[in-house]
């Protein structure tokens, strides 16, 4: 995916930002209203309002005619069918940032503005999407990984629920912020399978379990799950959600 347009620093540098201003709020023109504060250092940086994707007009769905462009944040950042960009010395605290997309924590405290994305994978093939369907032999798995805060080097997949890892093959060049697939061929025997994927960036951070999620974030954090995913394959080459300790 490849978005055109212009770096939102310009369009603040034209309209003669002071230095007061510590923060944006972009406003959609949605019927929901989606609003979110994003700090000016963020916006200065690599955001853009863009126009395009893929090199055609933003499509209506996409969030014509502009939309902002934040790399490595949340998707609802990425404030569709932009219309207005306020500039403020403090956040907002609009319903986007403090009863949604805030993740209640244990002690009864919230964990707010957490924008960057932890690193992520997940296998998009086989999954209940994509059955296997050519029966036992040479299987192909593949998915797509993804950081916040870099590259991702390196992928991790496992055929049986965690006990053996293996690592992946990844494809083309790894960008910044980018989405990285990555495919990992074996021979099914058609036998049931339990399929993971496990996500390492250029920080050295490790995608990890759901249960060392809810170690450090307890049960209500449901917003940034950021855990290991499990495909259970049945012999039938049927693929579905499960959780395993």
């Amino acid at each position: 995916v490849m978005y055109t347009g212009v770096p939102l620093r310009y369009i603040l540098e034209s309209a003669g930002v002071k230095t007061e201003g510590n923060w944006i709020l972009p406003e959609g023109a949605d019927a929901s209203g989606m609003t979110r504060s994003i700090p000016m250092e963020k916006a200065l940086d690599d955001c853009m309002v863009a126009f395009k994707l893929n090199g055609e007009a933003l499509r209506p769905e996409q969030g014509s005619p502009l939309r902002l462009v934040v790399p490595g944040w949340e998707g609802p950042m990425w404030v569709k069918w932009l219309r207005r960009i306020e500039v403020g010395d403090q956040p907002w605290h609009h319903r986007e940032e403090t009863s949604k997309y805030t993740d209640l924590l244990a002690d009864g405290t919230a964990r707010r503005f957490t924008w960057e994305m932890d690193a992520k994978s997940v296998i998009t093939n086989p999954s209940p999407q994509a059955p296997i369907l050519h029966g036992p032999g040479p299987t192909v798995l593949t998915g797509v990984a993804w950081s916040g805060r870099g590259t991702i080097p390196r992928v991790d997949v496992t055929t049986d629920g965690g006990k053996n890892w293996h690592q992946a093959r990844m494809s083309g060049p790894s960008f910044d912020k980018s989405m990285h697939r990555f495919y990992y061929e074996f021979d099914w025997d058609g036998s049931p399978l339990l399929l993971q994927s496990r996500a390492h960036d250029s920080t050295g951070y490790v995608q990890p379990t759901k249960d060392q999620l809810r170690e450090f974030r307890g049960e209500n954090s449901i917003y940034h799950n950021n855990g290991i995913q499990t495909w259970a394959v049945n012999e039938q080459g049927i693929a579905e959600n499960v959780e395993i300790s």
